[in-house]
């Protein structure tokens, strides 16, 4: 793959490293490498990225860019965030080419699913 120009890596503040790696392996199967106390860097099968420690957390309400994950069933991911600590922030709703729901992992950041099924 050519990264040129690509969007490769990602960093989001988390409240709570533990909290939000154990949602994430949960929840999306990420795998993590940690870097000190404050970071942590995290692998999947499709992006690369990092948690660090801070106060101030990822949210479209601050004016945050929003990450969205993709799910082919929406119902069981959705249960897999709550089941894992995530909170249900924007219940699903349609939009024209499929529906989504919006939520903060643990550590307090906010993210989506989003489904075309």
């Amino acid at each position: 793959m050519d990264y040129h120009q690509n969007i490769q890596y990602l960093e989001i503040p988390s409240r709570n490293l533990s909290a939000s790696k154990a949602f994430f392996q949960s929840v999306f199967n990420f795998r993590f490498t940690d870097y000190g106390p404050d970071y942590t860097a995290f692998v999947s099968d499709t992006i690369e990225g990092g948690f660090f420690t801070s106060d101030t957390v990822s949210l479209t309400e601050n004016g945050a860019a929003l990450i969205v994950f993709f799910s082919r069933d929406l119902s069981t991911t959705e249960a897999a965030v709550l089941n894992a600590g995530g909170t249900i922030i924007q219940p699903t709703f349609d939009f024209p080419g499929g529906r989504r729901f919006q939520f903060t992992e643990p550590g307090g950041s906010e993210f989506a699913v989003w489904s075309d099924q």
